[in-house]
């Protein structure tokens, strides 16, 4: 198993007049955006990455019904209803979704899905009206769904015909993220005068590493 790192760069540029006579810190607000940028083309290749140049998603591997699985293959449970939850019962496809996995990945298994996937789960409720989604218990909490936490990733698809729009998991086990520590900057003030610019690089990878610690919810009849 190979995860090379691949290289996300970046070149801002102020002008000297600027960096000199900001009140604010304008060198460290600039680091900032670049790293929210690095963050969420990270975060859409942890999910749908194709591996070329990039990370590879876990969504990109090949998808395979969780009672045929083999190594090699994400599992997955179909809704058995094409694009939607069933009608009667929709929750009971997530129990089998959380029992699809092993007990030893349960132990610390997450829920990762899109917003709108989330809006959905949310209205369901128990036969005595409780709703099983949970709000998070402190501010830095998360949100539970069955007692296991949501993850909201915005890259998840939304729910449509055989989209694979919840996974579930234990993600520490089941996805190594090679992530050389920090973000490394180059200061050029002479290469675009009156320019200074920024030369920002970092070096990341990632891959699906063990294949029996992540599971998918497939919203299609089989």
């Amino acid at each position: 198993m190979t995860f090379p790192a691949m290289e996300l760069y970046a070149m801002p540029a102020a002008t000297q007049s600027l960096l000199d006579d900001s009140v604010v810190d304008i060198e460290q607000w600039i680091a900032d955006e670049v790293q929210i940028a690095f963050a969420e083309q990270e975060g859409a290749a942890f999910v749908n990455g194709d591996g070329v140049n990039k990370p590879k998603g876990f969504l990109s591997y090949t998808t395979i019904a969780d009672s045929s699985w083999t190594w090699g293959n994400v599992g997955y449970v179909a809704t058995g209803v094409s694009g939607a939850f069933p009608a009667a019962n929709p929750s009971d496809v997530l129990f089998n979704l959380i029992y699809a996995l092993r007990a030893g990945y349960r132990q610390n298994a997450k829920w990762v899905m899109g917003r709108r996937t989330q809006s959905l789960v949310r209205q369901f409720k128990t036969t005595t009206g409780e709703y099983i989604w949970a709000p998070p218990e402190s501010a830095e909490g998360l949100a539970t769904l069955i007692n296991f936490p949501i993850v909201e990733a915005e890259d998840m698809p939304d729910p449509g015909a055989n989209s694979l729009s919840i996974a579930f998991g234990d993600f520490e086990r089941g996805y190594l993220v090679v992530d050389r520590v920090g973000i490394r900057v180059l200061r050029d003030p002479y290469s675009a005068k009156p320019y200074v610019l920024f030369y920002t690089t970092k070096r990341v990878g990632g891959g699906v590493q063990d294949f029996e610690a992540i599971k998918l919810l497939k919203f299609g009849v089989s």
